[in-house]
């Protein structure tokens, strides 16, 4: 194997472009004609230039300690033959998107048995790869004739689409490590791929390619900000021309209401929820690659729809598979959730529009944690908003499962994609929580405790940030600065859109006070042991969603019915072990009109523990309460697994039999149940 180089400090690059000039922008409707290459606003650091601190970081240890460190040891479609080690099993998506999130892992923990363990899939692709630059597990042609894939035989390929995220898995071990070997591997493979799409194009083998296109484009287009090679712009084009047309169907609004409208079998790819997770980001690829601001408005539009008419309250939309509207029972795969967060982070680094970033953190806070079991060994394939029990049954999916295992905690429960795919959400979070910005400085976007190593400034100077908070609960971020000279550098932070004033002081002294739903440049000459702090008074609110329900927010945070948790432990012959969750407590409560009306002060938020470095997502853990009272509602009750949320009228009041008497009732973060109530009707 070649010699890797380390990489230490991050040396921010100067080349970053923050307004298009007038001469590079196209008509708005204009589409992708000219190869207008758009800098990101933002530009991810390498992997390892974060660390991770914190409960944070202790969440990252239980994923190495759990099925992310060890799924090929666990899982045997993983373990045995595999087909990413030159043997005839796995050769499809499940061992790439088990390692498009062991290889962040690995080098966030800085954690060598894993960094070894991944190793061995990568130096396998990367020495397998065919003289003509197609690489990939073995295919059955080439075991029979033993002749290598190459452009004249193209069509003795297979699938493009696990191929696609192979390639992430060495983008971010290339950022990890500057092993040249992926450079000049991506160059190769991308090159046969301009060609051989000619021939064969996305949609040959499967839809899985075309529905999934852009994640073949932002590879293409992140090796193109490197080399500067002209034909991975084409190759760019040419897959978007062959991909799902995500930038018209998000633009036009047509696609997102017949998606609403219909849940039958046609088109069903199109509403498929990982599809449309991944598809979010098709318009800000192709707006970094031709400079039409068109696509922007398109992402814009598209992501608000989407929101209005799928959204549920902890910040995802309903994919149960498909999109399926914005009933609290609906419910949302993992895989989409992760997926949807990938996309917002690459978002976030062409745009820095900060209402993607807002939208990143409300689903990593709360749809996130509450899909898997403390020790992440078992999942949900999907999680409902309104759930008063995880049992097996057929709930109101638009993809149930004959044997209804869909909504269970198991390892193999559902489809076992989300086994393989779930490692990435929290990896690559914690690897996007800083961003390098123009000016050779840096952008604290999103907010957990952590530890930030770059070179910054006009010499590129060393300089360390902790960030020490108890972030989304706690309102409080701390950055120290560390460094052995004093730099001139930008510093960004951001303000979220629910903060209406937030203060920063820098060494004890009030600097600035400042509106939400911005970012804001400090720029100034930084010294060692600097003290910046960020305050965020997060004020109690309520939010409207589907069917006129209501939800209770403070900071990112949606807060739920807290109910007492029954776990009984189950088997299936074909899925394997499981848990089913039951509630203890009642749960038909719905929330007085005054509440909503009042809420600072009817709601009433109390701390129970700060958030120390052994926080884990559940009950036991929670560090604040909400208390307020609510009603019980004697018809409320459950009908096929779920809870079919009360009709309400115009101004939003359930007019049907409510008992009178009012009872204290106790929320909680969303993220740390497993049965609950978050859509909360309104009540007189």
């Amino acid at each position: 194997m070649r010699k890797r180089k380390s990489v230490g400090l991050f040396i921010l690059s100067a080349f970053w472009v923050g307004i298009i000039p007038a001469d590079a922008m196209h008509s708005p409707g204009a589409r992708a004609d000219t190869n207008t290459y758009v800098a990101p606003v933002y530009k991810a650091l390498p992997l390892g230039a974060v660390k991770p601190q914190g409960w944070l970081r202790h969440q990252l240890e239980i994923m190495r300690d759990g099925s992310t460190g060890h799924l090929d040891e666990v899982y045997s479609k993983v373990k045995n033959d595999n087909g990413w080690l030159g043997g005839k099993g796995d050769g499809w998506e499940e061992t790439p998107y088990w390692l498009d999130g062991a290889v962040p892992l690995a080098y966030l923990l800085d954690d060598k048995i894993l960094q070894a363990k991944v190793l061995r899939y990568i130096n396998w692709t990367l020495q397998q790869q065919r003289p003509s630059g197609y690489f990939g597990p073995l295919t059955n042609s080439e075991r029979k004739e033993n002749i290598p894939v190459d452009v004249s035989n193209a069509a003795d390929g297979e699938d493009w689409w696990p191929k696609m995220v192979m390639l992430k898995v060495l983008q971010q071990y290339y950022t990890a490590t500057n092993d040249t070997r992926v450079l000049t591997f991506m160059t190769r493979y991308f090159h046969y791929q301009l060609q051989a799409l000619k021939t064969c194009p996305l949609g040959k083998w499967t839809e899985w390619a075309t529905s999934r296109g852009s994640e073949n484009i932002l590879m293409a287009q992140w090796l193109y900000s490197i080399s500067k090679d002209k034909k991975l712009l084409e190759l760019a084009g040419l897959l978007e021309s062959q991909s799902f047309a995500w930038s018209t169907w998000l633009g036009n609004r047509s696609w997102v209401i017949d998606a609403a409208a219909q849940q039958n079998d046609q088109h069903w790819m199109r509403r498929h929820g990982v599809n449309v997770g991944m598809g979010l980001k098709a318009p800000a690829l192709n707006y970094q690659r031709t400079g039409n601001k068109k696509y922007l408005q398109d992402l814009h539009t598209g992501f608000t729809d989407l929101m209005n008419l799928h959204g549920l309250p902890m910040g995802i939309f309903s994919a149960d598979e498909d999109l399926h509207g914005n009933a609290p029972t609906q419910g949302t795969e993992l895989c989409a959730v992760v997926e949807s967060m990938f996309s917002l982070e690459e978002i976030i680094s062409i745009t820095g529009d900060p209402m993607y970033i807002d939208a990143l953190e409300r689903m990593t806070f709360n749809a996130l944690p509450t899909q898997t079991t403390d020790d992440y060994n078992s999942k949900q394939y999907f999680q409902v908003a309104n759930q008063v029990n995880i049992k097996k049954g057929v709930f109101n999916f638009s993809l149930p499962f004959d044997r209804e295992m869909n909504n269970v905690l198991g390892m193999r429960s559902g489809y076992t994609c989300c086994l393989a795919n779930m490692h990435q959400g929290w990896t690559k979070f914690a690897t996007h929580l800083w961003y390098g910005t123009a000016g050779n400085g840096l952008a604290a976007l999103t907010y957990s405790p952590n530890e930030v190593s770059a070179r910054v400034g006009k010499n590129n100077t060393p300089v360390t940030i902790k960030e020490a908070t108890g972030y989304p609960f706690e309102e409080q971020i701390r950055f120290s600065m560390a460094m052995q000279q004093p730099v001139a550098f930008p510093l960004q932070l951001r303000i979220p859109a629910w903060c209406t004033a937030a203060v920063v002081m820098l060494n004890g002294e009030k600097i600035r006070s400042e509106k939400g739903g911005q970012l804001i440049t400090i720029q100034r000459t930084w010294n060692n042991n600097d003290q910046l702090i960020l305050q965020l008074p997060m004020q109690v609110r309520t939010s409207n969603w589907g069917r006129n329900s209501r939800t209770v927010e403070r900071g990112p945070i949606v807060y739920a019915l807290k109910l007492a948790e029954q776990w009984e432990k189950g088997h299936d012959e074909v899925e394997g072990d499981y848990f089913s969750v039951y509630p203890k407590d009642d749960w038909n409560y719905g929330i007085p009109e005054k509440v909503i009306q009042s809420p600072a002060q009817y709601l009433q938020v109390n701390n129970i523990k700060p958030v120390t470095a052994d926080f884990v997502w559940n009950l036991e853990h929670a560090p604040l309460t909400i208390t307020t009272t609510g009603k019980k509602i004697p018809e409320w009750k459950l009908v096929d697994d779920v809870a079919p949320q009360p009709v309400t009228d115009r101004n939003g009041v359930y007019k049907g039999k409510v008992i009178d008497k009012e009872e204290v009732i106790t929320l909680v973060p969303y993220g740390c149940t497993k049965v609950r109530i978050v859509a909360f009707p309104v009540v007189k």
